[in-house]
């Protein structure tokens, strides 16, 4: 029985939601008494420079997106279903398998998680009889994250369960959990008391730029509501915002927050894009979503997901985004239903239940055979 076991967590940052999730795993590990964690961003490591080519091309793919020429969405769907013509996809699974090999070898881990779909990752892990469990961070399935030599998966809802199952995985190598979110997300609840109209806008990816303003001239003279727009590291957004709405008393700007869990916490409702992970804060703190124009991919799919079990609001302009704030902010009933609707899909303990199921399978006594 392993009582000290070491725990190696790979994950890359080609959005934000990947890191989120490994942190709050890491979180989750510590808490549990697992002393020894460590994260890689195991492209940025391993081949900064290429992760930097790649990086930039999707965000560049993504930011165009919505002038018809999207590269990163057309790939999606063309590899959804059949990994092995994605072309990236194998790239980072041939590169990475160099690095992912020293850093085994350096850091000696009992188990090996992946918050990214890193081929090399089971491959090497089953090689080296290392216990290697995948933990998916939406609520789509892409072909990418399949392997045959994943020990265990660990998924949003039982639709993907399913869906992995047609796949050909055996029902008990995949788990039910939800998307593992740090805790301060599953200690605060959203208050959606009656007279309460706060709209937290996320405006953190370059995206936002093209219609938060048309957004906020279509809100800000309704002086009951309140506005808080998160800009994160666009500085450039942040300073034009200031500048365009100083007038507006009823308008908070704010750039990088370290504290979002406190700012949900004390809204009404939230404009976001369809993230994984955010979608899932905004679960667990029971406040309504509204998504404007979401990018082709798994954000796309993810929106029409929460879209379709009645949790998300998905508009194609800002006037129907707008619309549907308003229409919400102005129908505290509304507001509750969505709320009961977030209750019964919310699964906040997703990250104690993986750590749980992890320290088991990598503290079990070892069977002899004689």
């Amino acid at each position: 029985m392993n009582l000290n076991p070491r725990v190696l967590i790979l994950t890359a940052s080609y959005g934000n939601g990947h890191i989120k999730a490994s942190q709050a795993l890491h979180q989750q590990l510590i808490k549990q008494g697992v002393e020894q964690v460590k994260i890689v961003d195991l492209m940025k490591e391993g081949h900064p420079f290429i992760h930097m080519v790649t990086n930039s091309l999707i965000n560049r793919s993504i930011q165009i997106s919505r002038v018809g020429l999207n590269y990163y969405g057309w790939s999606y769907y063309l590899t959804r279903e059949n990994k092995r013509s994605a072309l990236l996809q194998r790239s980072m699974t041939i590169l990475g398998k160099k690095k992912l090999k020293e850093i085994i070898n350096q850091e000696r881990p009992d188990a090996v998680v992946t918050t990214f779909p890193f081929g090399a990752s089971p491959e090497i892990c089953q090689s080296l009889g290392i216990s290697n469990f995948t933990v998916l961070t939406d609520f789509a399935l892409h072909s990418s994250w399949l392997h045959p030599s994943v020990d265990k998966y660990y998924v949003a809802t039982e639709e993907l369960k399913q869906q992995i199952i047609s796949k050909g995985f055996t029902r008990d190598r995949i788990e039910v959990t939800g998307i593992p979110i740090r805790n301060e997300f599953t200690r605060n609840k959203s208050a959606l008391g009656g007279s309460k109209k706060k709209i937290l806008i996320m405006a953190s990816d370059y995206g936002a730029s093209r219609y938060v303003d048309d957004l906020l001239v279509s809100l800000v003279g309704h002086a009951h509501y309140h506005i808080t727009v998160v800009c994160g590291r666009n500085e450039k957004l942040k300073q034009k915002l200031e500048t365009q709405f100083m007038a507006y008393r009823n308008l908070t700007i704010h750039g990088y927050v370290n504290n979002l869990h406190d700012f949900m916490s004390d809204s009404s409702c939230i404009v976001t894009k369809a993230g994984g992970l955010t979608l899932t804060e905004a679960i667990a703190m029971q406040l309504p979503i509204h998504i404007y124009k979401p990018y082709a991919g798994q954000e796309r799919e993810n929106a029409k997901y929460l879209a379709s079990r009645g949790v998300a609001a998905v508009s194609d302009s800002v006037e129907d985004l707008s619309r549907s704030i308003k229409w919400l902010l102005e129908h505290p009933t509304l507001r509750e239903e969505v709320s009961d609707r977030m209750m019964s899909l919310s699964k906040n303990q997703a990250a104690t239940h993986i750590v749980d199921d992890i320290i088991q399978t990598i503290r079990q006594p070892l069977s002899l055979s004689i």
